[in-house]
């Protein structure tokens, strides 16, 4: 049997055996391998004619991208300012459920009294706007009765109604004696509640 010779921690007995022969092999291969990517790849940043294409395509990519930061501040300034003129329309032009009937149908009797106008029976429905938890569409029928002239001065006062109120419809019609005329008023107006409407 021959000698196993060892230089400086090499056993080269062991290097015979198959199985260690593999492993070298494999390790070669996964050296070379690795070797292989860090070439291909170039890792570490590429040579400095890459580095300088790089850095022209990102000055040149720079305006445009600078640009779409402007438009997007002005954006963010304009839903900003539309934020706040919301809240202030809400609260200024949408009423409270729990007073809207009484504060409009007030405002009803008082502007058809200090033109010339009667108030006749009235009613009222609340439907939940659809996206809304808190919205709902107050819909008013109101009748009136009174001469012409009257229920154009009455329609003159709706319109100045600090009230955010809708003309739906309108409908007239006279009686068979005398210059008066009976109106009906479909009106719309929104409603806000502090809880879910149904």
């Amino acid at each position: 049997m021959p000698k196993s010779f060892k230089i400086e921690g090499v056993n080269l007995a062991a290097l015979k055996d198959p199985r260690v022969s593999v492993r070298v092999a494999l390790g070669a291969l996964l050296i070379l391998n690795i070797a292989a990517a860090l070439i291909l790849f170039k890792p570490w940043g590429g040579s400095a004619d890459d580095l300088e294409r790089k850095l022209n395509a990102m000055r040149a990519d720079l305006p445009q991208r600078q640009a779409t930061l402007e438009r997007t501040k002005v954006l963010v300034e304009k839903v900003q300012k539309a934020r706040v003129e919301g809240d202030k329309f809400m609260k200024d032009y949408v009423l409270g459920e729990r007073t809207a009937y009484s504060s409009i149908l007030g405002e009803l009797d008082h502007d058809a009294s200090q033109v010339g106008l009667k108030s006749r029976e009235s009613q009222y429905t609340v439907e939940p706007i659809e996206g809304s938890d808190t919205l709902g569409m107050m819909t008013i029928s109101a009748n009136y009765e009174g001469p012409y002239v009257n229920l154009t001065k009455f329609i003159n006062e709706l319109d100045r109604s600090k009230q955010f109120l809708i003309i739906e419809s309108l409908q007239a019609s006279p009686q068979a004696v005398g210059q008066v005329i009976n109106v009906n008023f479909k009106l719309y107006a929104f409603v806000k509640s502090e809880t879910e409407l149904q």
